[in-house]
């Protein structure tokens, strides 16, 4: 943690920033309120320790500056040697965390510190919190939103994503082509507390090799042929926010040394340029490869890797995750479909659902865009078979012997119940064998039969 000190007592101030660096933490010491705005306006910082007589206008006119100012996220306690019930209410009025009385006990420095940082992560956890798919938004959080899937993989993952938004930790997502690592990197940086500055993505397949550090670091001008002026890098526009490393794996070997100085001392220099330049950035990267595996052939450093790889995500391929279709199915429908109105065959869910997606959920999007397409709005069995280039369903598959009506979750529940039934067909009634094919433990699809009265 980041934590600011106040004070123009010089001798507490370097006592408490000594407490505080002993207990872990980086920390900087301001002796009036004009110099500390002034980091706190360059700088992120997670808490400041202020006195309330702080030279220049008072530590409770910093407080609020503060949380009105471009850092409200940053927490901080007024101290005073002869505090007053007045000073303290109008403190916490102001949006401080707590009022205290100085001197503070190295004791009392890390209860405080301790019950901050809960408080925090119990908002942060409650505004990500992960709540049942209910077949609409509402009463859904923001992650659910984005990240649709109540599976057990996609539970891991949402709890990773958790993780990584409330931290500065490099984060390294796994996954085939088109699981979603693009959107799990955005919604780590929208939770997280740089959410106010850009998101930047970087293509490492989509450039050559002559052109990604230029890419990433910028060049000045003369350069080389065609650089007319001076041009930022993503690193720079990154400044104070996320840059997603998409494809890491992609990165020419002669190029890795660069982007771990860039990400472990946060220096670079722009092509051409011998000036070194800072940026405060986050690194979220992803691969569809094995990194150990090109480690292993020699086109990896292990050095990157391993700055790299601090959090890890593995994201499921849909094959594993297959119960999380019908949901998946409603949830990329709304998006095809916008105001219009759509329907879809509950045997058509279940032949989505059994389907292996090579492309994942990318793949299933622009087959479902299709047969909406061409459908006019009300998606088919036979129409979904030919989208897919499936056969018809085999014999012995249990198919709706009417139409569903009640709505979409009538329809998904109805979808639900031939998908396990289907599950069973095809595992000869072996329960466990069905479970393993739907990537659900064999608790959780006795679970989900006994509420389907198939139990």
């Amino acid at each position: 943690m980041r934590v600011l000190v106040v004070d123009h007592e010089t001798e507490h101030g370097a006592s408490l920033a000594s407490d505080l660096a002993s207990q872990g933490h980086e920390t900087a010491v301001a002796p009036d309120a004009t110099e500390a705005l002034t980091r706190i306006q360059s700088g992120e910082f997670d808490l400041v320790f202020a006195d309330v007589k702080t030279p220049d206008f008072g530590g409770l006119e910093l407080l609020r500056r503060i949380k009105s100012g471009s850092r409200p996220d940053t927490e901080v306690v007024l101290m005073s040697a002869n505090g007053s019930i007045r000073a303290a209410v109008a403190a916490v009025k102001s949006g401080a965390f707590d009022f205290v009385a100085k001197p503070l006990t190295s004791a009392e420095i890390a209860a405080l510190v301790t019950r901050m940082e809960q408080q925090r992560e119990t908002a942060l956890l409650r505004s990500v919190g992960v709540a049942a798919y209910a077949g609409d938004s509402s009463g859904m959080s923001e992650l659910d939103r984005l990240i649709v899937g109540t599976s057990e993989g996609m539970a891991r993952v949402k709890s990773m994503i958790k993780v990584s938004a409330r931290t500065d930790a490099n984060t390294l997502i796994y996954g085939e082509t088109g699981v979603g690592k693009d959107l799990i990197s955005s919604v780590i940086h929208r939770l997280s507390h740089r959410r106010k500055s850009p998101f930047v993505k970087v293509g490492c397949a989509l450039f050559p090799e002559s052109l990604i550090e230029s890419e990433l670091y910028g060049h000045e001008e003369g350069s080389f042929t065609g650089a007319d002026a001076p041009r930022k890098g993503r690193f720079e526009l990154a400044e104070g926010g996320t840059i997603y490393l998409d494809d890491v794996d992609d990165i020419p070997l002669a190029q890795q040394a660069k982007l771990l100085r860039a990400i472990e001392e946060k220096i670079f220099e722009r092509v051409g340029g011998t000036k070194s330049l800072k940026a405060d950035v986050r690194i979220v990267a992803s691969s569809k490869k094995n990194l150990l595996a090109k480690i292993g052939e020699g086109t990896f450093r292990s050095d990157l890797y391993y700055r790299l790889d601090v959090l890890r995500i593995r994201v499921p391929p849909l094959r594993e995750r297959r119960q999380d279709v019908p949901a998946l199915v409603d949830h990329l429908l709304r998006r095809i479909a916008g105001e219009e109105p759509y329907r879809i065959d509950p045997q058509a869910v279940v032949l989505l659902a059994q389907h292996d997606w090579p492309g994942n959920v990318r793949e299933m999007y622009h087959t479902l865009e299709r047969a909406y397409l061409i459908s006019g709005g009300h998606i088919t069995t036979d129409l979904i078979e030919t989208e897919m280039g499936s056969p018809a369903a085999p014999e012995g598959t249990v198919l709706p012997g009417h139409a569903v009506t009640g709505g979409f979750q009538a329809v998904m529940q109805h979808a639900e119940k031939q998908l396990l039934l289907s599950a069973l067909e095809a595992a000869g009634g072996n329960k466990s064998a069905a479970a393993q094919a739907l990537g659900l433990k064999a608790s959780t699809f006795r679970d989900r039969l006994n509420k389907h009265g198939l139990g």
